[in-house]
Parts: structure tokens; C-alpha cells; sequence
């Protein structure tokens, strides 16, 4: 028997059992992947012993020396590359007691604690290698006496390979994961580094940034956040899976509730997200404000079948007027209603249709033109239609509208005179000016206008003052009837002051 000084005597003080046989198991993982054997067993024998066995290559003496390995260094996708996580094992085995033994084709190996060569004050934890009791014996095999059925099912979860963590997609960067838990863990080449309260996801890190080697510490825990957000945006940013984008997306509808789970924070993944799932078809994308603002056409779009999907301000100035990974036009409000523009028909309701109200008010028509000295001779009818279609610039639908030919009126204006007038009155200042909203044109013509019915309400009250102060006996005997009516008192003197109103404005019907 030889011994081989570990040149070791109390380290790691915060290591647990479940610490150390994480690096068991690692290097045991990263001889796998190196020569392509069988994988790993993990079992426990019928002494309570745990025996951790790869099919690699052996452990050798050498390997007990501290260097970097470079095989490891150069080969991207292995877990352990620092050369310290087998001695950190062995030390902390050792301070909690736990007997260790290894076995391979090379040596058995024990370990006690005993003096320093030369220096007989010093005691350091000494490998004790002995010739092999198998030399046909394939692998590597640690065998641990003294924990736990925890310790080892902690040391297990540290691991992708035994998480339950469903891969979704692989990109170049790395792997995006359905989180087994509530929680999501980040993990770099397999083995779990962070976790994250708030993620729609876990993520395998398998191409690292410089930032994440120089975060990732001998332990390998806690690495912050601020050193693999790049990455995990990267590996999102380069996904292109419907089933990881519809996650993402279905997650913005938790915007407005202030539950999204931050990825969707970064504004740049949830437009990609957005461009994936618009080319799957059949979407809406809406901001709060929108769904607000344009309830019509948020019901047309449910009822033929679009999914209405809820995005921030900021994700829609981002994905206002890009296109998605197949060339489609990115499905928004405004795209929805030029769409259902191009195939609108108006619903004409001819006069005969309209019920008693309704064809009375519609009946004012002429008296209305009259009060600003007509219908223009461009004018060649007015029309009532039941659809109409959105106002420049906006979701709702008009109430009016001047084709160049004909006036059409929203069948709801014909509620009242006075929303019918306003609607009318607006669509013959477009026909006698030929200008649109908001310009100055129109606004000539719409104050002129103004100007027309406030001059011919005072020459009514005029006429209606002159008539009052004449004798009684010059009043007609309608007029000397009313005038010895008792006034009941009126409930709502609103609707009858107004009646009032159009009715010395526009004259009895009857004349």
C-alpha cells in the first residue's frame, strides 16, 4: 500500500453530504460523455453502503493530484472542468464521517488521516492506494458509508439527468425546459446553478459567456441572475417551437394582472414569441386600451374564430408594421379592420323598414337641410344603414358618412332629432366643402354652418316674441285655448324643452 497526501485538512465548512456527492456523481457524468459508455448507476447494496459507479476509463493515482483538466476544458458540453471537486469531495466526506472507498482496474483506494511526510505535527487526509482487488473491474466505482437516502436524492436533483424536467427545445445556446415545480432551475451543461421564482421555465446552459465562467465559483451554486440573463435570452430569442412561443405568448395575458413571469419582461422575447405564434394563424394581438376602445370588433373577431391575445403597449410599437417568421402581416386591430374593410358591405335600411320614431325623425330630413339652405345638389340621396364602417384614424364605427355622392347615417343616430341633426348637418359640411376631418376647410364649413342655424333659431324666437306680445284677439283660437290651459308640472322638463326647441326651429310639419 502506497499513500498519496491530499494535502488536506479542514475545508469547505458549508458543504453538506449532498455537496460532495454532487461531485461524485459529476465526475462520474463527465467520463460517460467523454468515452461514450454506458450510463451511470447510482444504488445502494444490501450493507446500507451507496456505491456510484461510471464505465469509463478507471481512476488512476494521478487523478488525486489538483490541476486543471484539460481534456475537460476543451471538450463544451461537461459539467466539471476546475480539477478541485474530487478532493473537495474527499474532504468533506471525511469531516462528516462518511467512510469512502473507490474501486477500479487500476487501484482500491482508502482514506485516513495520518502525519504529513517530514512533519510529523501536521496531520492531512492521506489517499491509501492499494494494488486492485479486480483488474478486470470496468469503471470507476465510490463506494459511501455513513449517508443518507437525502443525501443522495439532494445530490441527484442538483442534476438535469434526474430532474423530471421535461425538454421542450434545444437551440444553440442551450435547452428550454417544463419546470417539474412551481420553481424553475437554471442549469449549466446539467447541473443546477440557480433558481428562479418567477420564470415560465428552467433552462440547460450548454454554450457559456464569458460573464457565466467568470460567476461560476468552485461550489457552483448561487450563480446571480445578471450573469445568465443573456444566455437564457439567447436560447429563447433563437427558439422557434410553437409549443415553447404559445407558452410565452398565452403568458402575456397575465399583463394586465400584474402575474407575467419575467421572460415576457423582456420586451424583445415577447415579440418573437409574438411573430412565431402569429404565423401559426387565426390570432389577434390587443392591447388592454383596444379591447377597451373597439368592443365590436373584438366580439367580430371572437365569433370568427380568432384567438384575442392581450399585449402591452410596448410589444405593439415593436410589432407594428414587422411581419412574422413567414412573411404574414402581424394580426393586429389595425390590420383587422382594413381586412374587414375591403370586404364590408353596408346594411341599407330603406324608409318603409324603419319603425314609427324612427321615420319620423328620418321624415325631418328636408326641414333640417333647409335650416342651412338645403341639400347640396351633390347630394343625390340619404341613406339609414345599419353598419357602417370605422372612423379615420380610429376603432369605432361613424355615425355618418359622405360618399361623394350620398350621406349614409348609423341607423342608432334616428334615437333622437338632435343626434340625427348633428350627424346630418356634419355630412353636408363635408358634401359643401368636398374637405375631410381636421382640416381647415371643413372647419370653415362647419362654423358657417353654425352660423346658419344660430341665425335662423333667433329669427324663430324673434318671430315668437312679435306673436306673444300681439293682442289677444288677434291670437289664433288655438293659441287663446292653450293659453287658458293650467300648466302641469312636468317630470322631466328636458326632453320637453328640447321638443320644443326643434319644433319652433323646424316649423309646424303641417304648414
Amino acid at each position: 500500500m502506497k499513500k498519496f497526501d491530499l494535502n488536506i485538512d479542514r475545508m469547505l465548512e458549508n458543504w453538506d453530504a449532498f455537496h460532495a456527492i454532487r461531485e461524485i456523481i459529476a465526475n462520474a457524468l463527465d467520463e460517460q460523455i467523454l468515452t461514450g459508455t454506458r450510463e451511470i448507476a447510482i444504488s445502494r447494496d444490501g450493507d446500507g453502503q451507496w456505491r456510484i459507479r461510471d464505465f469509463g476509463r478507471g481512476l488512476r493515482h494521478e487523478h488525486f493530484t489538483m490541476n486543471e483538466n484539460q481534456e475537460k476544458l476543451d471538450h463544451p458540453g461537461l459539467i466539471g472542468k476546475f480539477g478541485v471537486g474530487l478532493k473537495d469531495a474527499l474532504a468533506t466526506f471525511d469531516r462528516l464521517g462518511i467512510e469512502t472507498r473507490i474501486r477500479s482496474k487500476f487501484c482500491d483506494v482508502a482514506f485516513d488521516r495520518s502525519e504529513k511526510h517530514d512533519f510529523s505535527d501536521v496531520i492531512t487526509l492521506h489517499a491509501c492506494i492499494s494494488d486492485p482487488s479486480d483488474p478486470a473491474f470496468v469503471g470507476t466505482e465510490f463506494i459511501l458509508k455513513g449517508c443518507s437516502i437525502e443525501d443522495i436524492e439532494k445530490a441527484k436533483r442538483l442534476f438535469l439527468r434526474f430532474s423530471g424536467e421535461e425538454r421542450l427545445e434545444e437551440t444553440q445556446y442551450g435547452q428550454v425546459l417544463r419546470k417539474a415545480g412551481k420553481v424553475s432551475f437554471i442549469y449549466i451543461n446539467g447541473i443546477r446553478v440557480a433558481e428562479e421564482e418567477n420564470f415560465l421555465f428552467s433552462y440547460n446552459i450548454t454554450s457559456l459567456t464569458a460573464a457565466i465562467k467568470k460567476a461560476l465559483n468552485r461550489e457552483r451554486t448561487n450563480v446571480g441572475r445578471v450573469a445568465y440573463s443573456d444566455r437564457v435570452k439567447s436560447i429563447l430569442l433563437a427558439s422557434s417551437s410553437k409549443a415553447v412561443a404559445k407558452a410565452l405568448v398565452d403568458d402575456l395575458g397575465n399583463f394586465g394582472g400584474g402575474t407575467l413571469h419575467d421572460e415576457m419582461k423582456w420586451t424583445d422575447v415577447s415579440v418573437h414569441a409574438s411573430k412565431i405564434t402569429n404565423a401559426l394563424g387565426n390570432v389577434l394581438f390587443l392591447t388592454d386600451e383596444e379591447i377597451m376602445n373597439a368592443p365590436r370588433f373584438v366580439e367580430e373577431a371572437r365569433a370568427s374564430g380568432r384567438q384575442i391575445i392581450t399585449i402591452p403597449s410596448t410589444v405593439k410599437e415593436k410589432l407594428s408594421g414587422q411581419v412574422d417568421m413567414e412573411g404574414n402581416t402581424i394580426q393586429d386591430l389595425g390590420n383587422f379592420v382594413s381586412e374587414r374593410n375591403d370586404c364590408f358591405e353596408f346594411k341599407f335600411v330603406p324608409p318603409e323598414k324603419l319603425v314609427q320614431a324612427e321615420r319620423s325623425v328620418f321624415n325631418m330630413t328636408g326641414r333640417l337641410a333647409d335650416l342651412i339652405g338645403g341639400l347640396p345638389s351633390r347630394v343625390q340621396s340619404v341613406k339609414i344603414s345599419e353598419t357602417m364602417r370605422p372612423e379615420t384614424g380610429s376603432f369605432s364605427e361613424a355615425c355618418g358618412l359622405w360618399t361623394g355622392m350620398e350621406i349614409i347615417i348609423k341607423r342608432s343616430e334616428l334615437a333622437s332629432v338632435e343626434s340625427y341633426a348633428s350627424t346630418l348637418l356634419h355630412e353636408i359640411a363635408h358634401a359643401r366643402s368636398g374637405e375631410t376631418d381636421i382640416t381647415i376647410g371643413f372647419e370653415h364649413e362647419l362654423t358657417s354652418l353654425l352660423g346658419m342655424v344660430a341665425s335662423k333659431v333667433l329669427r324663430r324666437a324673434s318671430a315668437d316674441t312679435q306673436l306673444l306680445q300681439e293682442p289677444t284677439k288677434a291670437r289664433t283660437p288655438e293659441i287663446r285655448a292653450a293659453s287658458r290651459q293650467p300648466q302641469a308640472a312636468s317630470r322631466d322638463p328636458a326632453p320637453a324643452k328640447k321638443a320644443g326647441f326643434w319644433a319652433r326651429l323646424l316649423g309646424n310639419p303641417s304648414r
